[in-house]
Order: C-alpha cells, then structure tokens, then sequence
C-alpha cells in the first residue's frame, strides 16, 4: 500500500537536536530553511504545528558544557539557558514571513491530567485559528523522569501533540534518511523501507540506539512515536531534514523518507486513556477478564487484588493474577474502596461503601485492551 498525504490538512513537524546544533551552538541556516517550508505549507493552507529539540543543547554549547549533560539538574540548567535562545531564533525567522509563532512548553502531566489536557486543546485549536504557528518543547526546566513528568524524549512528545489535536500526519526530520534494515555504515546489504504498514516486533528489531551527543532519541523512539501516531490514524513520515527542501517535496507526493501507515483511529477518550501515566492496576481473574475482553464491565466480584493508591477518574492498568497487563481503564472509585469491595457481589458495595456509588468498578467506554492497539 503506497502513501497517500492528499488529505493531509493539520500536521505535527518534529525537528531533532542534530539538525539544529552548531559549533557555535543554534545552527541558523537550518531554522530558516525548516522555517520556510512550514511558512510556505502554511501559505498553501496546511495548519502546520512545530515540535522543535534543541534547548538543552544550546544552553550547554552557551555554557561551554563539554560532552552530554546526563546530571538533572544541569539538564535543566542548561534548558532553562537554551529555550530563549531556541525561540528568539524562530520568532526571528518566522517573522521573515509575516508569521507569528507561539511557545508551548509541556510537562507529561500537562496531557496526563483531563482537565489541563481539554484546556491545553483549546487553545491549541484558538492558536491554528489565529493563524499562529505553535512550537512545542518539552518543559526540562521543571520535568524530570524522577517525580513521573517526563516524556523521556520530543519523538514522544510529538506523537502524543498529534494525537491530541487530531493531526493527519507526523513528520520526524532527523540526519538519516529513515528506516533501514540494518545499520548503513555496517552493513551493505541494508536498504531503506520506505513503506510500513504495521510496526511489529520484526520491523522495531531494525532500531538502534540513542542519537547525539545531547539528544535523547534513537530510531527506536521515533518508531515507538509512530505507533502513537498510528491508533490516532495519524500517519508517521520519518526523513533526512538535510534534504533540500524535505517538507514541501513530501507534501507535493514525493515518497521521500519511511511512511508508517495509520492504523482505525481510536476515539479521543481512549487515546487519553492509553497515552496516560497509569498510577496503579487492578489484578483480575480470569472469568473477569474474559468479561473485558468481550466488552463488559468490571464488577467488584472479578478483582482479586489493588496495587497502588490511586483516585476515581484516574487512569490505571488492568492485569492477570501474574501482574501482566492487558487493558488501561478509568475507574469510578479510588484505590481503597476498591480494595474494600474487591471479591464481593455489586449488591454489597452499597453496603460497604454507602449510597450513591455505582454498581460497576467502571464500564467499556472507561477501558482500552492493549491487544486492540498492538
């Protein structure tokens, strides 16, 4: 199946901290020239969205940081350094273009809460309206692995802004031209797959590891992204951003780069639920689980154990007694009352819990199966 971008209306453009780095630290030429074909997309009417790395590999060659900054807090330091340096360069180029271009910096939680989320969507949507180019990057002053806000990498990130905002395509430009077999340089026989039709086990075994110096993205991530993408029925393009004038020659038809194909679009509420931190799980038997897997709902009968403290509304993983998971929910009660009624009838969570309490621990609008998405 060849790639078809001719309904291609919104997309999500990742630039990678290798493209953007200099000796002298922000590398100008490149910004322009990734600049031009967004403020020429955008001309055609595209509704362009802009995920650009780079901060803390500024802030480093600011500070004469030699090597990769691996300590937290001087990833942060150097993030807090680059970011204006990363944003004055783009206000700068876009304003060559009459463009004005906006700053969204996020933390994981930032997606992970529903209500910041629905918040964080709206304005995204007022921004495109505006004819405002947005440009995203991961908030490192304040995210860190450590207390649960960080994406880990902007390949992830993009994905996840691209979901959210309903894109039509991601297109990750990087300094390799896509997806080969096997390494280039190491291998002769390695050639390019310029279509991909499913991510399986086979092709995310053809991934490397980490990129640059202070990047934090391999190919591996980049395709983990594409799976993102890819249950929002958001196509994913991964290309050479050294190639003259990549966007335009992609959006023209050009089968430049690795097409990942979408997979069936998921509804918004169940890409929140898979893309969510979870905050604990549920252990069930396995009657229980045959009655989720056929689309029921969970009753308090069919929970064998709680891991985790977590409140209503929050999203948490689904496992076998093994503790292996298989489906990401949303609950109508906390952790503890949970705990409470787990083993019992329905009849007996009024009862244990009061009055007003549902009678199900949540039902299959508030799960996804994770086989549905693999």
């Amino acid at each position: 199946m060849k790639r078809d971008l001719s309904n291609v209306h919104r997309l999500v453009v990742k630039v990678g901290t290798n493209l953007l780095s200099a000796q002298e630290g922000i590398d100008e030429k490149c910004i322009d020239s990734i600049v031009d074909q967004l403020a020429q997309l955008h001309k055609q009417g595209y509704q362009v969205l802009l995920v650009s790395s780079g901060a803390v590999g500024m802030g480093a060659k600011e500070l004469h940081h030699k090597g990769p900054v691996k300590q937290v807090s001087m990833r942060q330091a150097c993030a807090s350094i680059g970011q204006p340096l990363l944003m004055s360069s783009y206000r700068r180029s876009f304003k060559r273009h009459g463009l004005v271009c906006s700053q969204i910096l996020l933390t994981r939680k930032d997606l992970n809460n529903r209500h910041t989320y629905v918040n964080l969507r709206n304005s995204i949507f007022t921004l495109l309206e505006l004819g405002v180019v947005p440009v995203f990057n991961e908030n490192d002053v304040v995210s860190t692995a450590e207390i649960g806000s960080a994406f880990g990498d902007n390949d992830r990130m993009s994905a996840m802004v691209a979901s959210k905002i309903d894109a039509d395509l991601l297109v990750i430009l990087t300094d390799i031209p896509g997806l080969y077999t096997a390494d280039p340089k190491k291998d002769e026989s390695a050639h390019l797959l310029a279509e991909i039709e499913k991510l399986d086990e086979t092709v995310l075994s053809y991934a490397g590891g980490a990129g640059s110096t202070h990047s934090t993205g391999g190919m591996k991530t980049k395709l983990l992204a594409a799976k993102i993408a890819s249950v929002a029925g958001c196509g994913t393009i991964i290309a050479s951003g050294y190639e003259e004038d990549a966007l335009i020659r992609l959006l023209s038809g050009e089968s430049l780069g690795t097409y990942i194909h979408p997979s069936l679009r998921l509804s918004q509420r169940e890409r929140w639920i898979l893309n969510n931190s979870h905050l604990g799980s549920i252990e069930v038997d396995a009657g229980a689980k045959q009655a989720l897997l056929a689309k029921k709902s969970l009753l308090p009968k069919g929970v064998v154990r709680v891991n985790g403290v977590f409140g209503s509304g929050d999203v948490i993983q689904i496992c076998t007694t093994d503790g292996k998971p298989f489906a990401k929910a949303v609950p109508y009660y906390n952790s503890t009352d949970i705990a409470k009624v787990a083993g019992h009838s329905s009849k007996d969570i009024e009862r244990l819990l009061g009055k007003g309490g549902k009678d199900v621990i949540f039902r299959p609008e508030d799960l996804v199966l994770l086989d549905d998405v693999e």
